[in-house]
């Protein structure tokens, strides 16, 4: 049998479809070992959220468990982490409080609907807009809230909380110079837990943090009234929801595109994630979004397919019904100096350098210092990138507005005066050439070319009727010349319907 006909086997065909984590298995070991490390790592902080929203523990579970293996099917961003969040939390808190968890899972089924329905109709593509400034502020915003996130487990704790966590970071460190085949992390959570127990040392444990569940979650509806009522209660917190998840979610993946150097599916993920919050819902879970540090974990312990993700739901569900007991014991500072490590790393080091900030224009540094500032004063992503996103477009148009420019040449007889115009003309540019023409001085004839300039909205062609307004009341005429195609349809169709332009 030749080479030609053997790659067309059955079998052969078979290779080419399977995933790149079933052929090679230095991939599966290094999915299944960093799942692992996520699922570990996703236990404090899921309790951590269920008590900021006001519910048991066990919500915040079962939300992670669920999401992080739905999302590995339906989202559009491999590797990436979904799970509960403190934005999330943070929304529907006030609703918990006074309503109860029956409209809370109500609330996460109405913002996955919205989810979905934003995707469908190509929210993720406003990703374009968001600047660079933005997204290194998110980042490094990011690493503060990180590690600012840790400190509340290293205040009022015993003295060997410390030593452990400095032995963690020099484990983490140090660890990959011996092997790379097992993540530093991993090491790091199994050593402290064997000393810790071993030697009777007495520090706060994953146990500490809430009762991990003891059995599987089971679907149903969720117990509220199907009223109209219902709706107007929870449809707020439910769009809210869903534009914090969503937002959250496009950043993390959009940072990990950059890390690996792929391309993820934004409109995908965002249906995804409405996919992953119903669902989590209807298993009693508290829905959720992208966890931007756990994904983190991930993607620095080397994993790059779906694989990790779904694991890292399931380890979780293991761990926490069949391993409660084992899981309850592993010590804080373990889990913290992982933490920490994925803080520091995660930092933009280099954007915050005296010479990288000397050659930066000032503007681009505000924009990243207004969305750092907000993003950690708020505890809130999609303030600050919102925030920052509106700074950058304020910075840009002042710096665009300086670009048209007006030039007059007065013919030698004097009979008419030719003014060039050049550059982009457009609310922020246009407003300034009114004051830019000599309406009393300039002969009975103007001539305005715009061959250099292009027209981009309603303001310019206003702006422009002005000016030939002003030089009609003292009996002068005015040619606009040089209009391309673009410019010429928008003000063959505006100039002289726009109200207050005479």
């Amino acid at each position: 049998m030749s080479s030609s006909s053997s790659a067309t086997t059955p079998a052969a065909r078979l290779r080419a479809l399977r995933p790149d984590w079933l052929n090679d298995p230095r991939v599966w070991r290094t999915e299944v070992l960093a799942g692992l490390v996520v699922g570990l790592a996703l236990i404090p902080e899921a309790i951590s959220f269920s008590v900021i929203a006001g519910v048991d523990p066990a919500v915040g579970l079962y939300a992670a468990c669920v999401m992080a293996m739905v999302i590995a099917f339906v989202g559009g961003r491999p590797a990436m982490i979904s799970a509960s969040t403190g934005a999330v939390a943070l929304v529907v808190a006030p609703l918990v409080r006074q309503h109860g968890l029956g409209h809370l899972l109500a609330t996460v089924v109405l913002a996955g609907v919205f989810q979905i329905v934003l995707g469908l109709l190509g929210v993720a593509r406003l990703m374009r807009f968001v600047p660079r400034p933005v997204m290194v502020g998110f980042v490094n915003a990011l690493g503060i809230l990180l590690f600012t996130a840790q400190l509340p487990n290293l205040r009022h704790v015993p003295w060997p909380v410390y030593p452990l966590v400095v032995a963690g970071l020099v484990l983490m460190v140090f660890f990959p110079r011996i092997t790379k085949a097992v993540p530093a992390p991993l090491v790091a959570i199994v050593v402290l837990t064997v000393v810790t127990v071993a030697a009777g040392i007495a520090v706060p444990t994953v146990g500490d943090k809430g009762r991990l569940p003891s059995a599987l979650p089971v679907p149903g509806l969720p117990d509220v009234p199907f009223t109209a009522h219902t709706l107007a209660v929870i449809a707020p917190y439910a769009l809210a929801m869903a534009l914090v998840g969503l937002m959250e979610s496009l950043m993390t993946a959009q940072l990990v595109d950059d890390l690996t150097d792929t391309r993820s599916d934004k409109a995908r993920e965002c249906v995804g994630q409405g996919v992953a919050n119903i669902t989590a819902a209807l298993f009693g879970g508290m829905g959720g979004c992208a966890m931007i540090g756990q994904t983190m974990i991930n993607v620095k312990n080397g994993a790059r397919t779906r694989l990790s993700t779904f694991l890292a739901g399931f380890f979780l569900l293991i761990l926490c019904i069949v391993l409660g007991p084992v899981v309850s014991r592993i010590p804080m500072a373990a889990l913290v100096a992982v933490m920490v490590l994925v803080a520091v790393g995660t930092f933009d080091w280099h954007s915050v350098k005296p010479a990288t900030l000397r050659r930066m224009p000032f503007g681009e540094t505000l924009v990243m210092a207004v969305t750092v500032v907000l993003v950690v004063a708020t505890s809130n992503l999609a303030i600050g990138v919102v925030a920052g996103s509106v700074v950058a477009m304020v910075v840009f148009a002042r710096r665009v507005a300086r670009v048209a420019q007006v030039t007059a040449v007065v013919d030698p007889d004097g009979g008419q005066v030719v003014y060039a115009v050049t550059g982009e003309l457009f609310f922020a540019s246009a407003n300034g050439l009114v004051g830019r023409f000599d309406y009393a001085g300039d002969p009975g004839r103007v001539v305005i070319d715009l061959s250099a300039a292009r027209v981009w909205d309603a303001s310019s062609v206003a702006v422009l009727d002005t000016v030939e307004a002003k030089y009609a009341q003292r009996g002068k005429s005015v040619e606009i010349t040089g209009l391309d195609g673009h410019s010429a349809r928008l003000h063959g169709r505006l100039t002289g319907e726009l109200a207050g332009s005479h």
